[in-house]
């Protein structure tokens, strides 16, 4: 069932349906929250617009998903490769048998 969850920030007010459990959402938005803040200058360095603080928060989630999709590849190759070796290793066992 979707809910409207309602958060706030970067001084903006925003709002989403989502079927996520709670857990998840709540996730979700404290990872956009610290990269954000990880983004945002200091107060001693000045201030950057808004828009840039979300794009250089998007680009960081970017990152992260491509470095997470490239590590899964190699995972499951990885895995492909373990699991013939298995296969191969089983057959033998089994032709000896």
């Amino acid at each position: 069932m979707e809910r409207l969850v309602r958060f706030k920030l970067i001084g903006h007010e925003f709002a989403f349906y989502t079927g996520a459990p709670e857990e998840e959402v709540d996730e979700i938005l404290k990872l956009v929250t610290d990269l954000v803040q990880e983004n945002s200058p200091s107060p001693a360095s000045g201030s950057i617009p808004v828009g840039k603080v979300a794009v250089l928060a998007s680009l960081n989630i970017a990152s992260r998903y491509v470095e997470l999709k490239r590590d899964f590849k190699l995972y499951k190759q990885e895995t492909e490769k373990r699991l013939a070796s298995l296969g191969g290793h089983i057959e033998e066992t089994l032709e000896r048998s």
